[in-house]
Order: C-alpha cells, then structure tokens, then sequence
C-alpha cells in the first residue's frame, strides 16, 4: 500500500502529469462515447492527415495555401471517383461471381473430402468426413441467414455510406483550408506550461505520420502489384483477391497468413492441382517476402521498432475497441503509448530536472514547429 502510495504521490504531483492524464483521459472519452457517430469526422481527420504531407509541398514549390489546399483536394476527389466508378463495380463484380459460383466449389470440395478415407484410411474415416461436411453444411446456413439479413437491412447501409461519402469530402476541406486555425483553437483550452504534453506528442507524431502514410502507401503498392500478377496469371477474381492482399497488410504476421487460404482455393478450384497452381502460390509468395523484405524497411525506416508479442497485442487491443481503425492505427497507437511511459515520472527523475529541462524545452520547440507544419 506504501509504494501505491509513493508512486500516485511521485507521478500526479507534478502538474505536467495531471495536464497529460486530463488530455488522454478526454480523447479516450470522446472516442469510446462518441466514436460511432463522429465516424465522418475521424475518418476526415486521418484523410487530410495523410494529404497534408502533399499541401506542405506545393507550399514550398511556392503556391499559397489556398491554392495548394484546392489542387490536393481536385486529386484527390479524382482518385475517389475513379475509386468508385472504376474499381469498386468491377470488385463487387467479382465478389458476386464468386458468390453464384459457391455452391460448385462447395461440392467439388465435398467430393474432395469423400475421397479421403479411402485415400488415407489411416488418418481419416468416413465417420468423421461426415461429421465434418455436417458442420460446414450448418456453418454455410448460418452465413446465409447473416447475409438475407444484412441484404434486408441494405437500404439504411446505403444510405449510411451515402451520407459518409458527402461529409468525409467537405469535412477533408475545411480541415486542410483552416488546419492552423483549427489548431489554435485547440490548443486554446490547453495552459500555457503544458511541456510534457508536447513533449510525448513530439515524439509520436512523427512516428505515427510515417506510419499512417507508410502504410497506405503499402496498401496501394501490394494490391496493384498483386492485382497486374494476378492477372498476367489469368487468375479468377484478380481484382477482389488483389484487393483483400493489400488491405491485408494492416495486420502484421496474420494478414498474410490468412489471405493465403482463400487464394490457394480460387487457384485450386481454376487450376487444380498442377504447374498454374503452384506458379500462383509462388508468385504470391514472392510478393509477400518483397513486401516485408524490401517495401516495409524502405517506408517504415524511422517508425519506432516494437516486438512482435507487442504489434499482436495492440492488434488484439485496439482492434477489439475500435474496430477497423483500431487496426489500422493499432502500430501508432501502440507508438504513443511507449512515448507516454518514456515521459511518464520514474524513481530517480528529480537527480536529473537539469538534464530533463534540456530535453523539455527542446520536445517543447520541436512540438511547436510540427503544430506549424
């Protein structure tokens, strides 16, 4: 009870402590309470994040803000339009001829299962091939009954989507057309002596913008390659295949893993098994170790290194509240977190205010500029 004690004295004595633990506990607040309906707003904020790194450009090819903020914002309403008009038809294409092509591959997998026993009879038996099919029979009910019921409640998703697509846009604008001001107001509710907050964030922000921008990059990298492979292989349902490979990178060491069973079947069930099939799997194989050989190290170079156990634990963690952009922010979430420990008070941090002081006014300094960026 003692060191409970000393350590809640020693930590939320110092003002600094206290202002940090009020910001922190005031987003982790907004973003539990109000997450699902301000979903727009993150979503724009992560979207002019990624943009503004285009808009500081042309600022120093020397265009005005404004005028750089409209051309980023022309290309990239573009590339939305050619997103949805272009690559989305074509994906929900193919899913819908994967899904009137189901029940084939279903039955020419059962009729793969039937031969089992007769093949292996030592590892299998009929009596378990049965049992098994029973179980997928009854799993691929239950799917059906999820998907007539997501088609039935389809009008209020549309609209959903509808609304989202025409916030997101105005909301990425204004962000980018008055960031600094927006800032300013932001950082008016904060006081003045708040060095250990710019501190932590001067440590995170740059991590998490060469993540976030890394990793979009990644996405869009392994999907188009994997999708122009794909297609030179005369592969069924490149597109949407493609499409689950790179969105498949935001989860490390599992993502990979998982696509690889539904990319295996597609080539078995068009090829069976022979040369194309294994020129698939190769093929995939090979994109798969450029990826996480050559592309990763080149765009994450200067992302803090975290340990395996601790990427799959944020996954599990921020994925489990926050969905989809728990996972895609699960690495810089992550990043933030190791800065509040290395900022947060230790045994010992009194013998060394000199040397800390240094430090602070420099993070201090450096914070500032990246609010100006």
């Amino acid at each position: 009870m003692e060191l409970l004690k000393n350590w809640f004295k020693r930590s939320f004595s110092d003002p600094q402590v206290v202002i940090l633990g009020v910001v922190l506990l005031f987003g982790f607040v907004v973003i539990i309470g109000l997450g699902k309906w301000l979903a727009p707003l993150f979503a724009a904020l992560v979207i002019a994040y990624l943009l503004e790194a285009l808009v500081h450009a042309l600022q120093r090819m020397g265009l005005p803000r404004l005028v750089s903020v409209v051309i980023v914002f022309v290309a990239f309403m573009a590339v939305l339009l050619f997103f949805f008009l272009g690559v989305l038809p074509k994906i929900s294409r193919q899913t819908t001829q994967l899904v009137q092509q189901f029940p084939s591959y279903l039955s020419q997998g059962q009729d793969l299962l039937k031969q089992l026993p007769q093949k292996y009879p030592q590892l299998i038996s009929e009596e378990q091939v049965q049992a098994l099919m029973n179980t997928l029979g009854q799993e691929m009910a239950n799917i059906g009954q999820q998907l007539l019921t997501w088609s039935l409640s389809s009008v209020a998703v549309v609209f959903g989507l509808v609304v989202f697509l025409v916030l997101v846009p105005v909301l990425v604008f204004f962000f980018l057309k008055d960031k600094e001001l927006m800032i300013q107001w932001f950082v008016g509710f904060l006081p003045e002596e708040r060095s250990l907050v710019s501190r932590v964030w001067a440590e995170a922000e740059m991590q998490i913008a060469n993540y976030v921008r890394g990793k979009v990059t990644e996405i869009f990298i392994v999907g188009s390659v994997t999708y122009v492979t794909f297609i030179l292989l005369g592969l069924e349902y490149s597109a949407l295949l493609a499409s689950l490979v790179g969105i498949s990178v935001l989860i490390p060491y599992i993502g990979a893993a998982v696509v690889t069973l539904p990319i295996a079947l597609v080539a078995y069930f068009q090829y069976g098994w022979g040369f194309e099939f294994g020129q698939v799997l190769i093929a995939y194989g090979i994109i798969q170790a450029l990826d996480g050989n050559v592309l990763v190290p080149l765009l994450f170079s200067e992302v803090v290194n975290l340990h395996p156990v601790a990427i799959i634990l944020a996954i599990l963690v921020f994925g489990g509240l926050w969905g989809f952009w728990g996972i895609f922010f699960a690495i810089p979430l992550a990043t933030l977190v190791q800065a509040i420990i290395r900022a947060w008070p230790r045994n010992g941090d009194g013998e060394q205010n000199g040397g800390n002081q240094q430090v602070t006014e420099e993070s201090q300094s450096l914070g500032s500029e990246v609010s100006q960026a």
